[in-house]
């Protein structure tokens, strides 16, 4: 067996945290039928941040150094914006005067999604194994491709494309789509059959496919490893997601020219690539602009929609509130589809709901996370599958809003809190055999 697929049948959960995360992965489609895939991530996520304290309060000069719960500064930058996040949801609903059941749903709604995004690295912090999440996303991926073709059989029968909306929706969520089977859909813009399979919607399944596929890249079982990118392959192509499959090509090339570019053979064809843009600038620039009208163009009430929406939600968000937001999100109108202001962007939302102080407060992590990950990536495939995470969530903050969709995408936010744990040397410690650091500021000081 080649050495870096040894131990590869021997992938099982080992410990509670990895027994919640690996069940709940592999669970994917059983917790859908149900529809509870929504309600589960935030329970997973407060269950083991409560298990989380509990070992990091027991934990002594007696506990194991590897057992010791040690939270990376990258992780406390992604906490505390996101506790920013919630001071401007208060502060919004404040200058507004709304009311306190508002405050009180929100704040509910905050604990479902902006809290995830510094829940889940956090508890990347436990005893939790990549190669876990790696086959895990891989047997999603093998789910996948063995319950599709059920799904387009319904579509064949003329099934109704909606079957059930699972009665967990009293529960309390963003909409009847998040708790539904729906078999397939039909756009009703170009007619094309999409299917959105265990996610709300087709570009939705485009972004957990994103995800995976980088995960699966790390799966040393070359089977498994192939399943999961097949899988995934299928997963942007029947979401019919533009951006799904510019995603996955983009950061891919990208990934691999942050983590490759101090080698000689990089830097030379870099030069050429350098030379022949030079010579053919004005040809590439024209390509460029057809690429983007014909991407544009693919779905244009689509993407006028969109303008549309961002447009409106950055001019209320500089008239009425440009500091801390209008709190909460409001209903478009028939010019949009009745789409609510700033969804499909999550910029534009945050701008709109909590001001010049929410977009910071994912900027700055997101921003911090990729330098980080950068330096680290250089050494670590972890940290490589990190950035790879980062870039991919970056991209989706044009396509998508994060929070709504955080409860799918969590295992790439536990394995930024793997990544964030991997440690950097410096030149003067691989002399010195001094210790490692783990902080991006120690990294660059």
């Amino acid at each position: 067996m080649d050495p870096k697929e040894e131990g590869a049948e021997r992938v099982k959960p080992q410990n509670f945290e990895e027994r919640v995360i690996w069940y709940s992965m592999v669970g994917t489609y059983g917790f859908f039928l149900i529809g509870g895939l929504y309600i589960l991530a935030p329970v997973v996520a407060w269950v083991l941040l409560a298990y989380l304290g509990w070992k990091w309060w027991n934990q002594d000069s007696r506990t194991a150094i590897d057992q010791r719960i040690a939270v990376p500064v990258s992780v406390w930058v992604w906490i505390v914006a996101m506790l920013v996040m919630q001071l401007a949801l208060i502060m919004g609903h404040l200058d507004f005067n709304l009311e306190t059941d508002s405050l009180i749903k929100s704040s509910f709604g905050w604990a479902k999604g902006w809290a995830l995004l510094a829940l889940f690295p956090l508890i990347g912090c436990l005893e939790i194994r990549p190669q876990l999440l790696y086959r895990a996303a891989c047997i999603v991926c093998l789910h996948t491709l063995l319950i599709l073709p059920f799904f387009y059989l319904g579509y064949l029968l003329h099934l109704p494309a909606r079957l059930y909306v699972s009665p967990l929706q009293a529960i309390g969520g963003p909409g009847p789509e998040f708790f539904s089977m729906q078999l397939y859909e039909i756009d009703p813009e170009n007619h094309q059959l999409r299917f959105r399979l265990f996610t709300p919607w087709g570009p939705a399944l485009g972004f957990v496919a994103n995800i995976y596929f980088f995960f699966a890249l790390q799966e040393k079982d070359k089977k498994w490893r192939w399943i999961g990118v097949i899988g995934c392959l299928v997963m942007c192509m029947i979401s019919a997601s533009r951006l799904a499959l510019l995603s996955i090509v983009t950061v891919f090339i990208v990934t691999w020219g942050l983590t490759n570019f101090k080698q000689a053979k990089t830097q030379i064809a870099m030069g050429f690539v350098s030379l022949a843009a030079g010579i053919f600038g004005p040809q590439i620039l024209a390509a460029i602009e057809s690429f983007t009208a014909a991407f544009k163009g693919a779905r244009a009430g689509s993407s006028r929609v969109r303008a549309t929406l961002g447009r409106i939600a950055v001019d209320r968000w500089e008239r009425e509130a440009p500091i801390w937001g209008h709190g909460v999100v409001e209903r478009g109108s028939h010019l949009v589809e009745y789409m609510p202001i700033g969804s499909h962007h999550t910029w534009f939302g945050l701008l709109f709901v909590k001001g010049a102080v929410g977009f910071v407060a994912l900027a700055i992590p997101l921003l911090w996370s990729f330098l980080d990950l950068v330096i680290k990536a250089q050494k670590s495939d972890t940290a490589r599958t990190g950035l790879s995470i980062v870039l991919v969530l970056f991209l989706y903050t044009f396509g998508e809003n994060l929070e709504v969709l955080a409860y799918l995408i969590w295992p790439g936010l536990v394995l930024l809190g793997l990544a964030f744990q991997e440690r950097v040397l410096l030149p003067s410690q691989q002399v010195s055999g001094q210790p490692p650091n783990r902080s991006l500021e120690e990294a660059v000081t």
